[in-house]
């Protein structure tokens, strides 16, 4: 694949929730390539459809109208059960909650990826105890959520979404509860990532200095599109 393929190409898609008289349009008509290789920022006011915008890519909700094709691939025709495969292969998300798995400890929750490819355990086991290394949060491997503070379980999270190394990174303001320190230093990951790797990043954040650091940045506005820099 060469750098100018696109890995998502969105055409007029739209998105409303509720019935009736009730339904609240959220996408209005989006418009979107995103090459390989690209750190796209996403920014615009709270209820604008950023994260909306976000769970169409990672495959997380459906659009009612237009199209989305993702690494060349029409989405919006896999079943469920290839969507599930589709997001564990190619995608790595980090969400606004850390949503780790409570019971698991710091590794174990970031080996479930690579478990669910059938990567053996002890694979699984060594690449993420060497991602959490990489996060500085290796001596807290074997607890669990509840031990962990949120800037912590948001490290871990942000480990486990991209120890597979996944052709495209969601991120939804995955730099809420962590201090400028570690925001930064994420930042710094996630672009080395996408430099040594060649995978394509995409966040959501009202983070102007997290936004300035993307090659693109976009910006929404009312369920639309309204700058592009």
């Amino acid at each position: 694949m060469q750098l100018e393929d696109k890995i998502v190409e969105i055409k007029n898609l739209e998105k409303a929730y509720g019935y009736g008289k009730s339904k609240l349009p959220v996408l209005k008509g989006i418009n979107l390539d995103i090459k390989k290789g690209d750190v796209v920022s996403i920014t615009g006011p709270s209820g604008t459809g950023k994260s909306t915008l976000l769970n169409m890519m990672g495959c997380l909700d459906n659009f009612d109208k237009g199209s989305m094709v993702l690494l060349g691939k029409d989405v919006s025709h896999f079943t469920v059960d290839e969507l599930s495969l589709f997001r564990n292969i190619h995608v790595g998300f980090v969400f606004q909650l850390h949503n780790l798995l409570p019971e698991f400890t710091a590794l174990e929750n970031v080996m479930i990826p690579l478990l669910i490819r059938r990567i053996s355990s002890k694979d699984a086991k060594d690449m993420s105890y060497e991602m959490l290394k990489k996060f500085n949060i290796e001596d807290r491997a074997s607890h669990k959520p509840g031990e962990m503070s949120g800037g912590e379980c948001q490290r871990v999270a942000v480990a486990r979404a991209i120890v597979g190394e996944p052709d495209l990174i969601l991120a939804d303001e995955p730099t809420g509860s962590l201090d400028s320190k570690n925001s930064m230093a994420l930042l710094e990951i996630l672009l080395d990532l996408c430099k040594d790797k060649g995978c394509t990043i995409v966040i959501v954040t009202h983070d102007l200095k997290i936004a300035e650091m993307a090659h693109r940045k976009i910006q929404m506005l009312d369920g639309v599109i309204v700058n592009e820099l």
